[in-house]
């Protein structure tokens, strides 16, 4: 039915980790795990579960092959349900295992990357570290009854972490908004002139001298200018814009005897004829100044309304001509910044104000994530083991078929043992014409599912 157990999960991606993150103590060494089940019978003769247990040491973990460590393995009895199903869901099960090991790698990597430790022996189940909740696993069966349908087990451990996650990437990105915003904060507290939030720099006596408009025809605007470019800025300044406003209209000066008779209006008049800069004259101030950047404020033209027109009896009614949007992109285009700043008293000084709360709030979130990771990181692993276990089940039933009579043990590899302790394996619980025939270096003749935790 089954030939072979592919079980060599691939560990999520979960990012490089700064070399203050770097855990060194042999305590927290990455662990290499192997699940063996071989079946309780041969042939004709049958095993008891004592006798298969002693066989799995001898082949692997004892005095003559000291390839591992090995531990009891309780595989609980399952509803198997039919072959067909049993078929689907082995090759659903090794997705639902990656999935789920993706999602213990991820908070592991949240936690290790935030945490003020990050040190990732702090992760644990319930009370216990990782690896001794390995070697002494039991079947939680109050959460994960084992009297339900396979396929229903399944979904409910897999909807859980999927759950997880979801909660995860919210809290996560919750954090990440936050941080970016306390990032702009900061940048915007510590710049030039042309990037700093004014409001912490201009004080009250810098607009002592300053003479402000914000009326219907005139509005006065900042600008910073690089040091360097101070001299080009004030030579050009009122030619700005050149082209924005229409100065056009009658012209008197040729012929005055109609004027101030309403002889030309409307559309009759070409009123961008002549065009000008929207900046007025005389009105250029130096506000403040720092190493890099200098700050004027600049009283410019608002806008302009266009005159409407008849289309036979009908009035078409003009428009109003922006200048200030206008005027900025222009001023942009020269590398002249005109900053979005309204003078207000009441706001000098609120911009550190708003970065000490940003801090308290990214810490608090930090720490809230710290915590949910610890937590979370325990209901993850123990989805992820539970699912092993149903794993090695269908598997072994697949392979050695009904009613379960099989006996499970789980190795503990020693470093750099592990092929080793797999050749060990097939020569002891193998087939030895099938080895020599079969190519696949991951075929076995017993179920065999790694993993690191």
């Amino acid at each position: 039915l089954v030939a072979r157990i592919s079980a060599h999960t691939n560990a999520a991606s979960i990012g490089p980790i700064s070399s203050s993150h770097c855990v060194t103590q042999t305590d927290f060494a990455i662990m290499s795990y192997m699940i063996v089940s071989i079946p309780n019978k041969e042939g004709l003769e049958n095993f008891s579960p004592e006798q298969s247990y002693r066989k799995l040491q001898n082949a692997g973990a004892c005095a003559s092959k000291p390839f591992a460590d090995m531990f009891k393995f309780e595989v609980p009895s399952l509803m198997v349900g039919t072959l067909d199903t049993l078929m689907q869901l082995s090759d659903d099960m090794q997705k639902t295992d990656t999935i789920i090991e993706g999602i213990v790698r991820k908070i592991e990597k949240t936690y290790i990357e935030i945490s003020r430790s990050g040190n990732p022996g702090d992760l644990k189940i319930g009370e216990v570290p990782a690896s001794r909740y390995v070697q002494s696993f039991a079947w939680d069966y109050a959460k994960y009854p084992n009297r339900r349908p396979l396929k229903e087990l399944v979904a409910l451990i897999a909807g859980g972490a999927t759950a997880i996650d979801e909660e995860m990437k919210q809290l996560i990105q919750s954090y990440s908004d936050k941080q970016i915003a306390l990032g702009d904060a900061e940048r915007n507290s510590n710049g030039n002139l042309m990037t700093v939030d004014l409001n912490d720099v201009i004080k009250e006596e810098h607009m002592r001298k300053v003479q402000l408009y914000d009326t219907e025809y005139l509005k006065t605007v900042f600008i910073a200018v690089a040091d360097s470019q101070v001299e080009s800025f004030l030579g050009e300044v009122y030619a700005i814009g050149d082209n924005l406003v229409g100065y056009g209209g009658p012209d008197w000066s040729t012929d005055s005897r109609n004027l101030g008779h309403p002889v030309s209006y409307g559309d009759q008049v070409d009123r961008h004829g002549k065009r000008g800069s929207p900046v007025v004259p005389g009105s250029v101030q130096e506000v403040l100044r720092d190493e890099d950047s200098v700050l004027f404020a600049v009283t410019i033209l608002k806008g302009q309304y266009e005159a409407g027109y008849f289309e036979g009896d009908e009035y078409q009614a003009g428009n109003k001509i922006d200048f200030v949007s206008e005027f900025s992109k222009v001023c942009r285009e020269r590398r002249f910044i005109v900053r979005e700043f309204e003078y207000d008293p009441e706001l000098c000084g609120k911009s550190a104000m708003k970065i000490t709360q940003l801090t308290t709030e990214t810490d608090g979130m930090r720490t809230g994530l710290t915590r949910w990771s610890k937590n979370q990181y325990g209901e993850a692993f123990v989805a992820w083991m539970h699912i092993k276990v149903i794993r090695v089940f269908v598997e072994s039933i697949l392979r050695y078929g009904l009613p379960p009579d099989f006996t499970a043990v789980l190795y503990k590899v020693k470093p750099g043992s592990e092929d080793e302790l797999v050749k060990a394996l097939d020569v002891a619980l193998g087939n030895d014409q099938d080895a020599v025939e079969d190519d696949d270096e991951d075929f076995h003749d017993f179920v065999l599912l790694k993993f690191d935790p």
